[in-house]
């Protein structure tokens, strides 16, 4: 009977892809149109204005909203590999071409001894509850990148790491797949192909790290966990702005600056958290490394200064990775992550208009989503935690003393 159960979930998932996806190409091709704000700019507009820059072999130095690492560029150009296409139309058919090889990576993982096609189905049903933005952004490549590393981080460590560098100079938070990972095979890899790949870009392309200066001057998008604050006190007589500043929209105006740097000091605990997690976990399982990964851009996504739409995408791809391993019990927080994901498409792009004016639906939108991500960020580092760190030996009791006045009982 399960055989027979999980062949048809097998026949059904190709089927459920494409039937999903082409409703993702509808939308950001235009044919239908999406409610809200058009996400698909960023793409024709932008991206293809840094597309033009890249071309002539230096980094968009003039423009504070190329926030990325040097390996960006890679996916910025990848629209020249179709080139009977216009470059958005190219850019949406190789995302498209990267979501489906994801796919295929969990389909291989789920079908292994100890596998399960939970996760498949996690990466089916959640990246199109982001709606078209999901395809309009070149998060959903990094997401592959990050997905094979975990894939093989088992039988092939160092093509692992090598992948985890290459992912985190293409978004830096792919390195975090190595947390969990013990061969130092990995790390190994990952430390080699970081150093090449950018000592590469950096002697090829003038301002390769340019875009450190700019993440570092971003503030308080309206988004985020400590944006929170501001909506709530918008309404309570609070005088800042909320305009367009470092490509997002973000609070700007009294007490931002204390906000944002209470979010860096959050992401400086979930590092010491990570750190100490790391020097305790003793039990590592096969499911350990995508655990330990989940967990930790949970972590690093929660406390950022920005919580864009599309950074769920990662999660989703990370959450998928785990529910392949049938021993994992990352089943709720996964759940949690689609559930924010369901309510990330309302605030953006659908109702984003209420979001920046911190009416009472948009700040209900807000409060719900990212309390969804923080109730998974705190249930799966509990499970994370349990699952590898071994509880302290109980301390036997001390015998009670014997009094003088008291007599042995003879046995």
């Amino acid at each position: 009977m399960e055989t027979t159960s999980a062949g048809r979930s097998l026949a059904w998932l190709p089927v459920a892809w494409c039937a999903t996806r082409l409703v993702l190409l509808l939308w950001v091709l235009k044919v239908w149109v999406f409610p809200g704000p058009d996400v698909t700019s960023d793409v024709s507009v932008i991206y293809q204005g840094w597309s033009d820059v890249l071309r002539t072999g230096t980094f968009p130095l003039d423009d504070v909203t190329w926030q990325y690492p040097p390996a960006a560029a890679v996916a910025i150009l990848s629209p020249a590999l179709l080139p009977f296409l216009d470059y958005a139309t190219a850019f949406f058919v190789l995302v498209c071409v990267a979501d489906l090889a994801v796919l295929g990576v969990l389909l291989r993982m789920g079908l292994r001894p100890g596998g399960t096609l939970r996760g498949p189905w996690v990466w089916v049903a959640g990246v199109p509850l982001l709606g078209p933005t999901v395809y309009a952004r070149y998060d959903l490549m990094v997401t592959a990148v990050a997905v094979a590393a975990l894939a093989a981080a088992a039988r092939h460590p160092r093509v692992a790491g090598a992948l985890a560098a290459l992912g985190a100079l293409l978004k830096v938070w792919p390195a975090l797949v190595l947390l969990g990972i013990r061969r130092r095979s990995s790390w190994v890899a990952a430390v080699l192909t970081g150093v090449v790949l950018a000592g590469t870009f950096a002697l090829a392309m003038p301002g390769a790290f340019a875009f450190l200066t700019f993440q570092r001057d971003r503030g308080t998008e309206v988004e985020s966990l400590g944006a929170l604050v501001f909506h709530v006190a918008r309404s309570h007589g609070w005088d800042g702005q909320v305009l367009l500043n470092y490509g997002s929209v973000e609070f700007l105006g009294p007490w931002v600056d204390w906000v944002s740097t209470a979010a860096l000091t959050l992401t400086g605990m979930a590092f010491g958290w990570l750190l100490l997690w790391r020097l305790r976990a003793a039990r590592f399982a096969a499911h350990t490394a995508a655990d330990a990964a989940f967990v930790a851009v949970l972590m690093f996504t929660v406390t950022s200064r920005v919580i864009s739409p599309q950074y769920l995408v990662w999660l989703i791809g990370l959450g998928a990775v785990c529910l392949c391993f049938r021993a994992s019990r990352m089943a709720m927080p996964v759940a949690l992550v689609l559930a924010a994901s369901a309510v990330t498409v309302l605030e953006f792009p659908l109702w984003f208009a209420h979001v920046v004016a911190s009416d009472p639906l948009g700040v209900t939108l807000m409060f719900v989503r990212n309390g969804l991500l923080v109730a998974a960020t705190v249930w799966a580092a509990r499970v994370l935690w349990r699952g590898t760190v071994p509880r302290p030996a109980p301390v036997p009791a001390s015998p009670r003393p014997t009094h003088a006045d008291e007599t042995p009982v003879a046995t």
